[in-house]
């Protein structure tokens, strides 16, 4: 299985789209996003320095995505 990680601005989007779609009857979809590996990354290691991940989660997380490209 591969891994991708999300960046926080992709899933406000997802979680608005939701709450949109339950207020009609209307269907909405949500935005396909290709994020590079690298900027994958960047992301995580932000994530971790500002304590949003701690070092384990984060070591296991920049496993998961480094082992699913090769």
């Amino acid at each position: 299985m591969r891994v991708v990680m999300i960046r926080w601005h992709v899933l406000a989007q997802v979680a608005v789209a939701t709450a949109l779609a339950a207020c009609g009857n209307e269907v909405v979809q949500p935005t396909k996003v290709d994020v590079s590996i690298g900027q994958q990354l960047i992301d995580l290691k932000n994530a971790r320095d500002s304590g949003a991940l701690k070092e384990d989660e984060y070591k296991k997380q920049r496993k998961m995505l480094i082992d699913s490209v090769r």
